[in-house]
């Protein structure tokens, strides 16, 4: 069951992985589109086209250090643990879904079968957290329950 946890954090770091490339290639592109843009007359004009590439520049950066930051998230992850309460790592199989805590990173699927990646942050990562086999919660007016903890 481990090696099931390990497949779904390298999903998670190809996900976070993809984020970073995204990110580089938009900033390369930005700088080289503002290293090709030439003074014109207008100077306003340049100014003002300079300032929006900057501005996409921060935005891509922002991106890159968000994702940066998930990735170290991911390198603190242990699958090797067995788990009794649900925590960072554990992949909790409920009655509603199979949720593996580590980061947002959506729908993973993995052998035809679907995995929901959750932050420990996000609403149902609050829920989970603590939570044994047996046990039961309500999120947006659906029940939980826990029926095992890997």
């Amino acid at each position: 069951m481990n090696d099931l946890k390990k497949e779904l954090l390298k999903l998670c770091v190809r996900y976070v992985q993809k984020r970073i490339d995204g990110a580089v290639q938009a900033i390369n592109a930005t700088q080289q589109a503002a290293n090709e843009e030439t003074k014109s007359s207008a100077g306003d004009k340049y100014e003002t086209g300079r300032a929006m590439m900057q501005q996409e520049t921060d935005r891509n950066q922002a991106q890159l250090n968000e994702a940066n930051k998930l990735m170290v998230a991911l390198n603190h992850i242990r699958t090797g643990t067995a788990f009794q309460t649900a925590e960072t790592g554990s992949l909790v199989i409920t009655n509603n879904g199979k949720f593996f805590i580590a980061i947002g990173a959506g729908t993973l699927m993995l052998n035809g079968e679907n995995y929901f990646a959750v932050s420990p942050a996000s609403p149902i990562g609050l829920k989970l957290k603590t939570q044994k086999i047996g046990d039961e919660f309500s999120l947006n007016g659906k029940i939980y329950r826990i029926e095992n903890i890997i």
